[in-house]
């Protein structure tokens, strides 16, 4: 028996091959109730034995509590600290040495996901993300993004918080928690007032659903990109990487005529023979989707005179000067907007561009309307609506269908605006996916910077990709064609994540927000911004699947030496498989911990994927991407003495299965697509299947075990 393969047509390479829209997307919530949800408590109902919570339109939580025979007292507060609210229900059993235990049911909206949300005081300084649902022992908490509220149990007693069943409009997860005593906390409004987000108003806006991965001209060329350069870098990405998921081309500074005037903008300098419009259909043409990165600064002084009301202006009347900026629009007056913003992302959306990088904002913000707040004070102007005002404009003309990365730096003004954000300054941002992990397509998908493939390319590939944050390229396209490029081949597509942590792993940076009203200068980063060395070392993944769920964890550092299950959210009475993917070892089988062992100094990092142990031959993992099987697995079934699977695979680019031979089974035949040469090799424990794809397209493929 052979399976046969199912090809994708040429103009389809990409990621159409590997996107499992149940999977890797977000799920749609149902129409809101009107309006946003009120800042206000829950109605809270507790009974002799049962409790129940009410809260927008709908009951979010009911459940039964036992505390035997002598019973249990409750107690409801509210407290508000500012505007941010937070509502405890405290259960105590009568009686000394009582134990109380509740058992019910929570209910959000589509956008909801079990996490934690508080820090705890012991176990592993890790980050948190889950591509599915998350399954963590580690979970005490609902959060419900769609409407911003979060719904948890306090530290000290046992919770166990796991997903129940899920309907068109809401998701259930089943809750339990048990100990001396239990606090149930509701907090409304999560992310815009405890967390300090003033403009998240999640039920405006969705997060972009589709990875974002592909290459940057500014690393590359800097501004001296030329119309060459894009081409042949289009003709290079479409042979070497899209196929594997980068479909994203952005030009960057250096193809415009000046930064000023709209025509400045859609008229290409000298290096671009054939003209701005030419790059877009070429881009396209080869598969890819074309970006380009626009700046808000304006620096044509003629202009900025005779056009005096239109911009910001010192105590003379005169435009005011910032650095970096020059001159500052003011975003306040809409004919400012519509002659000199508008027309351009008009202009070049009717061109065919399709993401835009909108750059400078931090400078119009810092050095152009802070440093001048008399000027707005002077009008009875809010210097933070004309900001997004700004914003707003690009918004409108490019519509909602169209990527908008704001840059550079943390732009809290801007959630809702924009759809990702570049965290830190110049040079990727290791520590920005500890320091603002918990925004990372919650508020926006988070921009570490791009990526070159130096020394490092294994470990900043890996991280991004396990977070769900942008991954973009910068390489020269000649870099593509030698073998520098497999970690990027492994790292892409992105899979959609939802942060397993709703605060961040290191606040250091986030807990300075309230410094962005005060800013004037935007020359280097801010003690606000993502910084550039890592605070973080380990970076878990969970994957949730309907045929198995696993973990991946990220190692980029040898802080811990000795891992403990529990401590990653696994239950410590089970045993697992640890496999390494980069190296391809198997670690061996574990209960309780293992020791990963010192990196490779090729590799910098490890990508661990964990399994549950059965008693049958399993996957361990596949070669095609870092998530060992995340990407590419569409579904694995044993029956009898049989392992079946179906695979997403690239043409040309070989596939590996990894497969146990648990004691007394030995593989008998291994059956893959239809004509292709299938070849076994063992090493201890592990047998490694291969094959060479003719096409991209799904595989499927049969692992018959005997007894020995």
């Amino acid at each position: 028996m052979r399976f046969p393969i199912k090809v994708t047509r040429t103009k389809e390479l990409a990621m159409a091959a590997f996107v499992i829209a149940a999977m890797l997307l977000p799920a749609c919530r149902r129409a809101a109730p009107a309006g946003a949800p009120k800042n206000e408590a829950a109605k809270v109902k507790i009974g002799k034995a049962a409790i129940g919570v009410r809260y927008d339109g709908g009951n979010i939580f009911e459940g039964k509590i036992q505390a035997g025979e002598p019973g249990f007292e409750a107690a409801v507060n509210v407290f508000r600290t500012g505007d941010a609210l937070s509502q405890t229900i405290l259960l105590t059993p009568r009686g000394k040495g009582g134990k109380i235990r509740v058992d019910g049911t929570l209910t959000g909206g589509l956008e909801s996901f079990p996490c934690e949300a508080d820090r705890r005081d012991r176990g592993l300084i890790m980050v948190r993300h889950v591509s599915g649902t998350s399954r963590s022992s580690l979970n005490r908490a609902v959060y419900d993004r769609g409407r911003d509220w979060v719904f948890s149990v306090d530290a000290g007693p046992r919770a166990v918080v796991l997903p129940s069943s899920a309907t068109k409009g809401d998701k259930a997860y089943a809750f339990s928690a048990e100990g001396s005593e239990i606090v149930l906390r509701f907090r409304p409004r999560f992310y815009q007032l405890h967390r300090g987000l003033k403009f998240f108003e999640p039920w405006t806006y969705k997060i972009w659903p589709d990875p974002v991965a592909g290459w940057i001209s500014w690393f590359a060329f800097f501004d001296k990109v030329t119309e060459k350069d894009i081409v042949d870098t289009a003709d290079t990405l479409s042979e070497t990487l899209l196929p594997f998921g980068y479909d994203h081309l952005q030009i960057d500074d250096g193809y415009q005529s000046g930064e000023g005037r709209p025509d400045l903008w859609l008229t290409a300098n000298d290096k671009f023979p054939r003209g701005l419009a030419f790059l877009p259909v070429y881009i396209k043409s080869k598969g890819l989707k074309p970006g380009i990165w626009t700046n808000v600064a304006f620096k044509q002084a003629d202009y900025a005179a005779t056009h005096k009301d239109w911009f910001v202006t010192d105590e003379k009347g005169e435009p005011a000067r910032g650095n970096w900026v020059e001159f500052s629009l003011d975003g306040s007056n809409p004919a400012a907007l519509d002659a000199v913003v508008r027309p351009v992302y008009r202009g070049l959306k009717d061109m065919g561009w399709e993401y835009f990088k909108v750059d400078a904002l931090r400078h119009l913000r810092y050095e152009g309307y802070n440093a001048h707040a008399g000027y707005f004070q002077k009008r009875k102007k809010d210097p933070v609506k004309a900001f997004r005002a700004y914003v707003e404009a690009v918004r409108e003309e490019i519509g909602r269908d169209r990527f908008i990365l704001g840059c550079w730096g943390i732009r809290p003004e801007l959630a809702g605006l924009i759809d990702g954000c570049r965290i830190g300054t110049d040079g990727f941002s290791y520590a920005g996916m500890a320091q603002f992990n918990s925004w990372n397509n919650v508020v926006w998908r988070n921009d570490p910077d791009h990526i070159e493939l130096n020394e490092d390319r294994y470990k900043s590939t890996l991280v991004t990709s396990l977070t769900g944050s942008v991954l973009l390229l910068t390489d020269k396209p000649e870099v593509y064609r030698t073998d520098v490029i497999e970690p990027a081949r492994r790292a892409a597509p992105v899979l959609w994540t939802v942060p397993g942590q709703i605060f961040d792993v290191d606040p250091s940076r986030s807990d300075e927000l309230g410094r962005v009203a005060a800013e004037v200068s935007g020359s280097g980063s801010r003690v606000f911004d993502a910084s550039l060395l890592p605070t973080c070392d380990l970076f878990l993944l969970e994957i949730d699947r309907p045929f198995e769920s696993w973990a991946v964890l990220g190692r980029t550092g040898e802080s811990v030496r000795e891992i403990k299950f529990g401590d990653l959210g696994l239950d410590p009475s089970k045993e697992y498989y640890v496999f390494e993917f980069w190296t391809k070892r198997l670690l061996g089988s574990f209960s309780g911990s293992f020791a990963p062992g010192p990196l490779d100094p090729l590799f910098r990092s490890q990508a661990l994927a964990i399994r549950e142990r059965t008693s049958h031959p399993q996957v361990l993992a596949t070669s095609r991407h870092v998530t060992c099987g995340g990407v590419d697995l569409a579904d694995v079934r044993w029956s009898g003495r049989t392992l079946t699977g179906t695979s997403r695979v690239v043409a040309g680019d070989a596939y590996e299965v990894y497969l146990t031979e648990p004691e007394g089974t030995r593989l008998r035949r291994f059956e893959g697509p239809a004509g292709a040469a299938v070849t076994v090799e063992r090493e201890g424990a592990l047998v490694k299947v291969r094959w060479l794809p003719a096409a991209t397209g799904t595989a499927g493929w049969l692992a018959e075990f005997e007894k020995i």
